[in-house]
């Protein structure tokens, strides 16, 4: 039956793809493009930005004429600096480490591009993201895509009943190599351009640069070993993340690894992947896809994007708040990170990881 669907089109070959699909299977297409991020002093070429640079705008609008669909371009500049940008920046000063792509879903791309689907009169909301939505037993399912090197569904934990029963996610089931190759099929201007960065408004940089012009008060401090020896300085704690084994200007003769940093004391605690070890952390902001009890379950859970996943008993301790332990400790486990839990393929839920203890 032909559905009226609206399209996030970020300019990139996925949501193009995505759109050229549901046009193909018949579908009434309507492509909108979200202007998250465009700093003054990148208005020249590519580095206008990303995801919603002029060219992504018209690459997009370009992709929609091809496809003879409306499109349309709506400017969310302040809510995605307030929401996510300010955040980012603020998170890393408070010593966490943030997520900010999940904070975009959970703020901006999802609750804004649902809201404008329902005021067009769209059955559905569909968007370029590696990632399946299943009904089974009346429910709506969030699951991983069908190429695990793409698969986005980490980022997506926030969704529940109510968005996944009016969103599409069109890609799920192909490879990156199958949706080059239907790009190339469909004629799409966007077939060979180069996939956008994970985080959008670093455009490649590495974020202490984009922190440092946001926070120009530089606090230096000590750097020392949990039994208090002192092996340096550092540049700022916000400038280190968790797990971090590069870039610390120090020799220890071993492998060393950022630990813990104490704001109270501003002092970078480091030491070998053993002392990294943590075997529980406290959840906050826990969100669930389904309205199942989930005060106590067993589930894997990814502590990061690229982590793996790791077995743990996730058990309620408070309203919106669970603690994961884990049955092998885990390495790296950062405060401001999600963590996501899994049965299987299936995402249960997940939320943001506000303690870590051994």
């Amino acid at each position: 039956m032909k559905k009226r669907i609206v399209v996030a089109m970020s300019g990139g070959v996925d949501s193009s793809v995505a759109a050229a699909l549901l046009k193909s299977e018949g579908h009434e297409v309507i492509g909108i493009t979200l202007r998250l991020w465009a700093p003054s002093s990148w208005n020249d070429g590519d580095k206008f930005g990303s995801c919603c640079s002029p060219r992504d705008v018209a690459d997009a609008k370009e992709v929609c004429r091809k496809l003879d669909v409306p499109h349309y371009t709506y400017n969310l500049e302040d809510k995605f600096r307030e929401t996510v940008v300010d955040n980012f920046v603020s998170e890393y000063a408070a010593g966490r480490t943030p997520n900010p792509c999940v904070r975009c879903n959970a703020y901006v791309k999802f609750d804004v591009l649902l809201k404008y689907a329902v005021a067009l009169n769209a059955d559905y909301l569909a968007t370029g993201h590696y990632a399946k939505i299943e009904k089974s037993g009346g429910a709506f399912q969030l699951k991983k895509a069908a190429d695990l090197t793409k698969d986005q569904s980490y980022f997506l934990y926030m969704l529940g009943q109510k968005e996944l029963s009016r969103l599409l996610f069109p890609l799920g089931n192909f490879t990156k190599v199958q949706i080059r190759e239907a790009a190339e099929k469909f004629g799409l201007p966007t077939a060979r351009k180069a996939d956008s960065q994970d985080v959008c408004f670093l455009e490649g940089r590495d974020y202490r640069e984009f922190v440092r012009m946001r926070m120009p008060e530089k606090k230096k401090g000590l750097i020392k070993t949990r039994e208090g020896k002192i092996l340096g300085e550092h540049e700022g704690l916000p400038f280190y993340t968790i797990g971090q084994r590069e870039g610390l200007g120090i020799a220890t003769g071993e492998r060393t690894y950022v630990l813990e940093k104490d704001l109270d004391s501003n002092t970078l605690f480091v030491g070998n992947a053993e002392e990294g070890l943590s075997g529980s952390c406290v959840v906050d902001s826990v969100t669930w896809c389904n309205s199942l009890d989930n005060k106590e379950v067993r589930s894997s859970v990814k502590i990061r994007y690229r982590h793996p996943g790791a077995n743990a008993l996730v058990k309620q301790i408070a309203p919106g708040q669970v603690k994961v332990s884990f049955d092998v400790p885990q390495a790296a486990i950062a405060m401001g990170q999600s963590a996501v839990f899994y049965d299987g393929e299936t995402v249960l839920g997940g939320g943001v990881i506000s303690n870590v203890s051994s």
